[in-house]
């Protein structure tokens, strides 16, 4: 007995070790480990079900979530600091019951960077980001205490969610960040070239059927062809869980994706509401 129990033991210690040398095959390569995604192209969103989706994946109209208004803007042309005022920043959100919702927001990377002002997002469950401009989200937080805080929401298994400049903010490269102006799809200045990589190895664009964008991923795709493009349609969005998402709304989304073209046709496919698609094998769910 005693030689049978020391080797079951040694086969026992021999099968973790194999284990721990195993790649994680089921980690996922775009979407988040834990928690969801909930990327919007702008637009009209009441009576998409994208809003309501994103409160359910927070957990309810009385979990903690956190509106970032910050892509609204900064200062004014003449240099003046925006302000925000929190009721006409949240006045939506509680119109629609939510009980315990909060607003964050600063111009200066160093306030962002302070734990007195990152705390507010250490028990949240959810974390909008609106709409404007994504490089003014880029300048109040990149690199900052708040920009982990945020990472940690998902890490929680809460929610990020976000609409036009708050959809592009959550891939990897920074589509239209050059302050000269949002018909420049790649800026020339670095600091406004990395979003903030909640959807890993991605480019995410917005309004692509009201502006006419469906081709406007095509540049961003030539110098980064190993990342997958995403053009939302307005009132449309995605929601991801891993390394899967389903198209929910009204219109539909363009799918570039340089590791499988479509010979004689479009470089991009474009799928409808309710397709479920697997970025990690770059196909649709049937």
């Amino acid at each position: 007995m005693p030689r049978t129990k020391h080797l079951l033991s040694s086969l026992f210690a021999g099968v973790l070790l194999l284990g721990a040398r195993l790649p994680a095959q089921d980690a996922p390569v775009h979407g988040p480990a834990s928690g969801s995604l909930v990327i919007a192209g702008g637009g009209q969103l009441d009576g998409t079900g994208i809003i309501e989706r994103f409160v359910e994946l927070a957990g309810g109209p009385h979990a903690k979530i956190v509106i970032v208004p910050t892509a609204g803007g900064n200062t004014r042309q003449d240099g003046t600091i925006m302000p925000y005022d929190a009721a006409r920043v949240l006045a939506s959100w509680k119109a629609r019951g939510l009980t315990n919702v909060h607003m964050l927001h600063t111009h200066d990377r160093k306030i962002a960077d302070t734990d007195s002002f990152s705390s507010l997002l250490l028990d949240a469950k959810g974390v909008w980001f609106n709409g404007g401009r994504q490089w003014n989200i880029v300048d109040s937080y990149a690199g900052t205490k708040s920009y982990h805080a945020f990472h940690h929401v998902l890490t929680r298994g809460g929610v990020i969610g976000g609409s036009s400049a708050g959809a592009t903010i959550q891939g990897t490269y920074l589509v239209r960040g050059a302050v000269a102006g949002a018909q420049i799809m790649m800026a020339p200045e670095p600091e406004h070239q990395d979003a903030f990589n909640f959807l890993r190895k991605s480019a995410i664009d917005q309004h692509v059927d009201a502006r006419n964008r469906w081709n406007d991923l095509i540049p961003v795709m030539d110098k980064f062809p190993e990342y997958l493009g995403i053009g939302l349609s307005e009132s449309t969005a995605i929601v991801v869980q891993g390394d899967t998402f389903e198209v929910l709304g009204k219109a539909d989304v363009a799918v570039h994706d340089r590791s499988n073209p479509v010979a004689g046709t479009a470089p991009f496919v474009k799928l409808g509401p309710g397709t479920r698609y697997d970025m990690k094998r770059r196909a649709t769910i049937k």
